[in-house]
């Protein structure tokens, strides 16, 4: 049975992954207006990628880049996570890019626990279809939300593996922080080694 405020998708959804993402975009995140993030978007970011990669990395919300493009992950964050998916060998296209958020909170504020609580139903959705071997969550929100509140601080979990209904999870930071703080691109290496091997091995 349907948990409520999860997805409603048709029984005749298509059966092959990228369809089925494409189905849950079109059919249920395009019309949602379940939160007031609706009123003030320009595009809804559901996430791009290999649907059928081992390596799924979330992050937080869309940010004004995003929004304006519909693609997540595209402004000064999006492009240092680029160069850190091409550090472990891995191209852009070769992993899945979502986040929790679908669309922007304004003033790229952190999103509030009652949209995180109507929107993430799709996310657990995109994860479902995708079926990863790993994920690396990035950043504090998406990871208390794949590993729970109770774990401790990101800097506290960073690098450690944790699970999510069979899945590894990994989580680091976000790079919008190591833009920040760039002395914290060490420890960020050091968790993408672990995430390179675990991928390789996985493949």
């Amino acid at each position: 049975m349907r948990n409520k405020g999860e997805p409603n998708l048709k029984a005749n959804a298509p059966s092959d992954l990228r369809s089925q993402l494409k189905f849950l975009e079109d059919v249920s995140v395009n019309k949602c207006i379940k939160c007031k993030l609706s009123e003030t978007r320009k595009n809804i970011v559901f996430g791009e990628g290999n649907p059928s990669s081992k390596l799924m990395f979330i992050g937080e919300a869309p940010g004004a880049e995003e929004d304006n493009t519909g693609r997540p992950f595209v402004g000064r964050a999006g492009q240092l996570l680029t160069k850190i998916i091409e550090s472990i060998n891995l191209k852009r296209e070769d992993v899945y890019i979502a986040n929790i958020i679908k669309c922007r909170p304004p003033q790229n504020r952190n999103p509030f626990e009652e949209e995180i609580k109507q929107c993430s139903p799709f996310l657990k959705e995109q994860i479902k279809i995708i079926k990863p071997k790993i994920i690396c969550t990035l950043g504090k929100f998406s990871t208390e939300f794949i590993i729970g509140t109770d774990k401790g601080t990101i800097s506290a979990v960073r690098g450690n593996e944790f699970d999510y209904d069979g899945i590894t999870v990994i989580p680091t930071y976000h790079p919008s922080y190591l833009l920040r703080n760039p002395d914290a691109k060490r420890e960020t290496w050091e968790d993408m080694k672990k995430i390179r091997d675990l991928y390789f091995k996985a493949t």
